[in-house]
C-alpha cells in the first residue's frame, strides 16, 4: 500500500498496520531500517526498560480487595 509524504515529512501509518501493531495517538513507536533497506516499525513499549522506581513493579498487583478497617488492624496489630 502506498502512502504520500506530505511537506512537513509525515506519512500516514495505513490502518490495518496500525490495527495489527495495536498503535493509537500518542503511542510511542520505534523505527529501524534492517539490511535489505526495509523499514520496521515496532511499538517502543515492547523494549522498554524497566523502571528504576523498585515499586513499579508490584504496582497494581494486589488482587485482595482489603477493606481499609482490615488493613489498618492488620498494620498497627489490632487484635
Amino acid at each position: 500500500m502506498a502512502s504520500v509524504l506530505t511537506q512537513k515529512r509525515q506519512v500516514t501509518i495505513p490502518k490495518h498496520i496500525r490495527d495489527t501493531l495495536h498503535l493509537s495517538p500518542g503511542c510511542t513507536n520505534e523505527f529501524a531500517v534492517n539490511r535489505d533497506g526495509e523499514v520496521v516499525i515496532h511499538r517502543a513499549d515492547e523494549f522498554e526498560q524497566p523502571e528504576a522506581n523498585p515499586f513499579a513493579a508490584a504496582r497494581g498487583k494486589a488482587d485482595i480487595p482489603w477493606r481499609t478497617d482490615d488493613l489498618m488492624k492488620l498494620l498497627r496489630g489490632d487484635d
